[in-house]
């Protein structure tokens, strides 16, 4: 039918080409997939296969011909660019169709590989986490699909990780000042979500199934059993056996923000019931505001409910509630009057500058940093972030690290007065 114009004479007339025998159910059946599909379905061949399937009434009959044609995209939304199939995917991703299959792993070669040279993604446990590294070619392929399509659709204004112009500093802003802070954490957060649900994503996008398809298995992996050995948790590791987002891979952030979009709206919501500012911060939640104890338990357990009924799970352990007398701390930085890092990581990263322009970057990388002045750069920018008096001091200090000599102690006296 799809290889035909959308009318049903054309249909009627191509059903019988195709299937032995006078097929007098033909029209019946055309007129029954017209008034499901208004449109020709060019971009869902699967799904218009399994409504034919359904069908009840129409008698086994054998296909004498095959037609085929290729799938094209229907309507694209948010402005990403149109692939109509495998083979456009592939001269998109600067591929040829080989090299998308193998990296698109639907034999499961990384999954069964025990030579490291066929597996796509490098694993590394951490405390309660597994990171999974895509290696060069494809994490090229994951960044084209990040910088060329994820980066147009647009997340809940309420997220502010892994997004440009927000981040910790905005998240922590939104909450600052507040009588009451009610922070919670996704346990799993990047491993609950499903390839199902990465695949619904991109169909929503606008792309056909074949793509579709393919693009989720770029973006998605199951662990090999071997690593899984390690996990320290039986509920982490069932996630990590089935297809999931991968800790690591640089389309994961932004394929998260996306896929969380109805949890965001439905907290938002939530939070708006009760008078108070929702946020979240990749797996962190937050809710601020002026509420009782009661009204707080209430909140609790219904973001438990809907964070449920949307894929997700809180961490049963790491739920906070922080009144003004206490320390407010949200992503690193106190929010009790503005946000700020605190005292005793300000002093911290001072000893660290110290430490490096007295002794050398070398002696002073004690957690043996890959480029460890490109780190306490960082380190100093996000401490220096509207506090201009620590900015002046922490620069100060920065200067004098360059290079990779000590400096003596007589060098660096006045980074200790200040």
């Amino acid at each position: 039918m799809l290889t035909v114009d959308w009318q049903p004479e054309r249909m009627t007339a191509v059903v019988r080409t195709v299937v032995r025998g006078r097929a007098r159910w033909a029209r019946r059946l055309v007129d029954a997939v017209l008034r499901a599909y208004p449109r020709a379905p060019a971009d869902r061949p699967r799904e218009l296969c399994r409504f034919l399937t359904n069908r009840g009434g129409i008698p086994r009959t054998r296909v004498r011909r095959r037609l085929m044609t290729p799938t094209r995209v229907v309507r694209m939304r948010w402005g990403a660019p149109p692939i109509n199939d495998l083979a456009e995917l592939a001269a998109f991703l600067g591929v040829d169709g080989d090299a998308l299959d193998w990296f698109a792993d639907r034999r499961e070669i990384n999954r069964q590989a025990r030579d490291e040279k066929l597996r796509h993604f490098r694993y590394a446990w951490l405390p309660h986490r597994l990171i999974e590294a895509p290696k060069p070619r494809l994490r090229t392929m994951q960044r084209r699909l990040l910088d060329r399509i994820l980066s147009r659709v647009p997340v809940h204004d309420s997220v502010h990780g892994f997004v440009p112009g927000r981040g910790t500093h905005t998240f922590a802003r939104a909450h600052a000042g507040q009588a009451v802070l009610i922070s919670l954490d996704l346990r799993a957060f990047f491993s609950s979500i499903t390839a199902a649900r990465i695949y619904g994503l991109f169909r929503g996008i606008g792309y056909p199934e074949p793509v579709a398809h393919a693009l989720t298995a770029l973006t998605t992996t199951r662990t090999p059993a071997r690593v899984l050995r390690a996990a320290p948790d039986p509920h982490l590791a069932a996630l990590l056996r089935q297809p999931h987002l991968p800790q690591g891979a640089p389309t994961s952030p932004a394929l998260a923000n996306l896929c969380a979009f109805r949890l965001d709206r439905r907290l938002s919501g939530l939070a708006g019931r009760f008078g108070l500012t929702y946020g979240r911060y990749a797996d962190d939640l937050a809710f601020s505001g002026t509420l009782d104890s009661t009204g707080i338990a209430r909140l609790v357990t219904l973001a438990g409910q809907i964070t449920g009924e949307e894929g997700f799970r809180i961490h049963p352990g790491k739920t906070r509630v922080r009144r003004q007398s206490q320390r407010q701390s949200l992503t690193g930085l106190v929010v009790n009057a503005h946000p700020a890092a605190s005292r005793k990581d300000y002093d911290t990263l001072r000893a660290i500058l110290h430490n490096a322009a007295v002794h050398g970057l070398a002696a002073a990388n004690r957690d043996n940093h890959p480029d460890f002045a490109a780190h306490l750069a960082g380190r100093v920018a996000w401490m220096s972030h509207h506090h201009p008096s620590r900015a002046a001091k922490l620069h100060q200090l920065l200067a004098r690290t360059a290079g990779d000599q000590p400096r003596g102690p007589s060098s660096v006296s006045n980074s200790r007065s200040s």
